[in-house]
């Protein structure tokens, strides 16, 4: 079961240096071509360990969007 919350990087705040996809204990988060931070939504647990560690405090948690079945 996924969990109800979802790293969201904010790409026009992002300063592309790596913290975050360091911190990550699933490699849920990427820095994509050298320009922002992406979260591969699958992966995610929403432990907020990305958004403690940036630097530029680019990244929240959201909630999860429910889909419908």
């Amino acid at each position: 079961m996924a969990s109800k919350r979802l790293a969201r990087p904010d790409r026009s705040r992002c300063v592309s240096c790596g913290a975050c996809v360091k911190v990550c204990p699933l490699g849920a988060i990427f820095v994509w071509k050298g320009c922002h931070a992406r979260v591969d939504e699958a992966r995610c647990v929403g432990c907020g360990r990305c958004a403690r560690e940036c630097p530029a405090d680019c990244i929240a948690l959201v909630a999860r969007e429910e889909k419908a079945e």
